[in-house]
């Protein structure tokens, strides 16, 4: 008997066929989406009250750059004194002494419980609730005074607030990333004999970083556009600045929108920033790093 074998493999031995699965609401979304944005960028084209003429003409001005980098002053001086100032309030709030807890506790909700605004203006007033600061015996005689007026200048007052106001929110940032941590990782790193300070910036602190990040950026990006809370101290910073230049001239739209670019443009250097921060602080927990936004294209255009 001859056994006859067909040349198509049965149908058991077929490999299984891998189809996509199709999402045609993805292509009717993106469609909406980019007529909205075409009609939105044909109002900003066509519509001549956004006067970008003038726009273009002042968003380099010298005066606007010199207000941009008081901005930066303020933003960097803000955060580098509030994150000091939050690391000694998640220390103190995570103190088992109840003195060091007490303060810290009372200290963050003062803090954020009085607007930044009225922070301000409090220190910028100082002089006239205490005409001079005497340094000496608490309750008694005094060594040395100083006039509070030459004390504290506006710029002075802007920066303390800012800072004071950012430590209340840093300090619980900071020590939700600390409790976020295991607490196996300290009993195991003391079981080992490590040295406390070794544990904390070894152990502890790389860990803690991934759940601080994310907030503390955010925080950083609030604190920057809160700067133009300062224009109350007719501190000459970006905000200030512009209003300054729209009273004069009347162009109140292409100035704002020269402020607003120069925050959006600060924000996105700051998020990329973040980006890369974040990514470095996870090599430890992740096996493969996240692709970078430029690998993302790269491999988008090469598909």
């Amino acid at each position: 008997m001859t056994l006859l074998s067909s040349s198509r493999p049965r149908t058991a031995d077929r490999a299984p066929q891998v189809v996509a699965a199709r999402h045609p609401w993805r292509w009717v979304a993106t469609a909406v989406v980019l007529v909205l944005l075409a009609q939105l960028a044909h109002g900003l084209v066509t519509n001549p009250g956004w006067d970008w003429p003038t726009f273009a003409g002042y968003f380099f001005e010298k005066s606007v750059l010199n207000a941009l980098l008081v901005t930066l002053e303020l933003t960097v001086a803000g955060a580098v004194l509030g994150f000091l100032g939050g690391i000694v309030l998640a220390a103190m709030r995570l103190s088992p002494n109840p003195v060091l807890h007490a303060v810290s506790w009372t200290y963050t909700w003062v803090f954020r419980s009085v607007p930044l605004i009225v922070q301000l203006l409090f220190w910028a007033n100082l002089g006239y609730l205490y005409d001079t600061l005497q340094f000496g015996v608490p309750f008694g005689p005094g060594f040395a005074e100083v006039e509070t007026l030459h004390l504290v200048s506006s710029f002075g007052a802007a920066l303390l607030g800012l800072a004071l106001h950012e430590a209340a929110y840093a300090g619980e940032i900071v020590r939700a990333g600390i409790i976020s941590v295991d607490q196996g990782q300290r009993e195991a790193a003391a079981a080992l004999g490590i040295p406390r300070g070794r544990q904390f910036r070894r152990i502890l602190l790389p860990q803690a970083m991934r759940a601080i990040l994310p907030a503390a950026a955010n925080e950083l990006v609030n604190l920057l556009k809160g700067t133009s809370v300062v224009y109350v101290l007719a501190i000459g910073e970006l905000f200030y600045q512009v209003q300054v230049v729209y009273g004069r001239s009347g162009r109140v739209v292409p100035l704002l929108m020269v402020a607003t670019v120069w925050y959006v443009v600060l924000t996105a250097v700051l998020s990329i920033l973040q980006y890369y921060v974040e990514r470095r602080f996870a090599r430890g927990a992740l096996r493969t790093l996240p692709p970078t936004p430029w690998q993302r294209l790269r491999a988008a255009v090469t598909k």
